[in-house]
């Protein structure tokens, strides 16, 4: 799976993409930003508020319970805001 980080996300993280093989259990964005949460880190700080967090799974707009597959391409960023 790829996942690509954005604004301070990526700053937080400290990269702006990776390839990433993920464990059996996670199966949806939720569960996705628990375990990136959980590496500890600069993971545990981008990810300790999923309220801050957007997500696109294959550039489309997602939701927490958003199903995520191998292969899929998963884009973490904070909100965005209108001027």
């Amino acid at each position: 799976m790829q996942v690509l980080y954005f604004g301070w996300v990526r700053s937080n993280v400290g990269v702006s993409g990776e390839e990433i093989e993920l464990p059996a259990e996670v199966t949806d964005v939720q569960t996705l930003i628990s375990w990136l949460h959980e590496r500890g880190g600069t993971y545990s700080e981008a990810f300790g508020d999923l309220s801050a967090i957007r997500v696109a799974v294959n550039q489309e707009m997602a939701e927490l319970d958003t199903a995520i597959h191998t292969g899929d391409e998963v884009a973490l960023f904070p909100p965005m805001t209108g001027g």
